[in-house]
């Protein structure tokens, strides 16, 4: 007895987790969009789904019309109609949202269960799992390089060290955080976070993934087989020399003919010193904020931006049809097939501003002092910190802040940066590289440009404030603040 019962249940597992995975494709996408971008995706289901009716954004309010369509269920499940009671149990997707909270964790368990028919092997579990990873993408860059990372056969660990990577990248194609932070940030261990960055730079477009133009031009060369050329030498040992341009000196320290640092320099000339922006199709894009945060008071409010998601039901037509009972089984299916995806759909996007309105709650609390007074007071804060206080997995908060921005009283900010590495200082108190940074510019903008503060003094400056760090992490921080060496900021006027 318990055979077949057992066998039928886990059919119906398997049936129901085929049907969803649109589903749940597309609550992923709608949790990973801008508010800008949002429209045009309900849009598209608004035109594909005829039980889809949008409201007027004024009127009745989003609670009243939830009482009247709660009321519409009743009232139509007490007129004992058995196609109404069966429209009832439909609409009930707690099963299918308690599958999508989870399916960052255990989507490989769910389906190992789901047996039947159709096996499914722990290779179709990665390709699924790597599709819904995908979807985090922010341009059309990082889907090219996605794309190169599902055909490496890459590990679990070192696949989900090179989509932080990829997400890193700014719109040149280089990383905006280092490996190390990147594993501090993530908890994944450094040397999976180092492999996937070396794999990285191996992808196409050359030049990818690197962290200075030196390196990014000297990744292309070696991609030519040009390693030991001249314009490699080059640009590995005189880069300074030869950003500015000083080509007699560069062919004296080389022992190299001016004709042949020429024709070298008129080769790294052909080089893309931003492999990344020929991607970059959308790089004037408006930017609007998801999410604003302002004080009222002395109280800090939260407030979601909803302007450009309109207000859906579903419509009370079909389902008046489908209650009359004149329709042909194919047709009832079919309204119930497209009701019950309209209604996913209204739940997605009510979970989407749930996600991120709770997201910004637990930054606002981390952060209570950069909200107050500014840049300088920023924390550090990993993705694992906020997906342990919302309690979700730390990949959906990677989705849920993935092309989002937050407007604050110091400026728009994308979400990505409050999640930063950091130091403690000498108090015991944590300070963000972010606000280590703005130390440093801090610094370097009240120098006396006659005597500019070398690299070691602003280190003895920082060691101060009881910030203790290397001479060249204040070398790299000022290279990625764009400041020059103090050498070249003398004013000998």
């Amino acid at each position: 007895m318990s055979g077949p019962s057992f066998s039928q249940d886990l059919r119906q597992r398997q049936t129901q987790s085929l049907v969803l995975a649109p589903q749940l494709r597309h609550s992923l996408k709608i949790l990973q969009v801008a508010a800008l971008d949002l429209r045009s995706v309900i849009q598209e289901e608004l035109q594909n789904n005829p039980t889809l009716e949008e409201l007027p954004m004024e009127g009745v309010s989003l609670d009243k019309e939830r009482e009247a369509d709660a009321a519409d269920t009743r009232d139509s499940s007490e007129s004992g109609t058995s196609d109404e009671g069966d429209r009832r149990e439909e609409m009930d997707f707690s099963k299918e949202f308690e599958i999508l909270n989870k399916l960052d964790e255990d989507w490989r368990d769910y389906m190992s269960q789901a047996g039947g028919s159709q096996s499914y092997t722990s290779e179709d579990a990665e390709k699924r799992q790597h599709f819904f990873d995908s979807l985090v993408t922010e341009t059309s860059l990082q889907e090219h390089l996605m794309g190169q990372a599902d055909l490496a056969d890459l590990s679990p660990e070192i696949q989900e060290a090179m989509r932080y990577l990829i997400g890193s990248l700014d719109d040149r194609g280089f990383l905006t955080q280092t490996p190390n932070d990147i594993a501090l940030q993530t908890g994944l261990p450094l040397d999976s976070v180092q492999q996937a960055a070396k794999i990285l730079k191996g992808f196409e477009p050359a030049g990818i993934g690197c962290q200075t133009l030196e390196e990014c031009l000297l990744q292309q060369l070696a991609s030519k087989g040009r390693t030991d050329s001249l314009a490699s030498r080059i640009v590995r040992d005189y880069f300074q020399l030869l950003s500015r341009r000083r080509i007699p000196e560069i062919a004296r320290k080389l022992g190299s003919h001016m004709d042949d640092v020429q024709i070298a320099i008129e080769e790294i000339g052909t080089l893309d010193p931003a492999p990344g922006r020929r991607f970059a199709d959308d790089s004037n894009r408006v930017v609007v904020a998801d999410v604003t945060v302002e004080k009222d008071d002395d109280k800090w409010v939260i407030h979601l931006n909803s302007d450009y998601i309109p207000r859906l039901r579903i419509s009370n037509t079909y389902r008046d049809l489908i209650a009359k009972g004149t329709l042909s089984k194919d047709e009832r299916e079919y309204l119930r097939e497209r009701m019950r995806s309209g209604k996913f759909l209204i739940n997605s996007i009510e979970q989407r501003q749930q996600t991120i309105e709770r997201i910004t709650r637990e930054i606002l609390k981390v952060q209570h002092e950069f909200f107050e007074e500014g840049v300088s007071k920023l924390r550090p804060l990993t993705m694992t910190q906020i997906a342990d206080a919302v309690g979700v997995h730390e990949t959906t908060v990677s989705r849920a802040i993935a092309n989002k921005f937050i407007k604050t009283p110091h400026g728009v900010f994308d979400f990505k940066y409050f999640f930063t590495p950091g130091y403690q200082n000498d108090n015991g108190a944590s300070v963000s590289n972010t606000s280590v940074k703005e130390m440093i510019n801090d610094l370097i903008a009240g120098e006396d440009r006659s005597q500019p503060l070398s690299d070691q003094e602003i280190v003895a400056k920082l060691q101060e404030k009881g910030i203790n760090i290397a001479r060249r992490t204040v070398a790299k921080y000022r290279e990625e603040l764009g400041l020059l060496p103090s050498n070249l900021r003398r004013d000998y006027t």
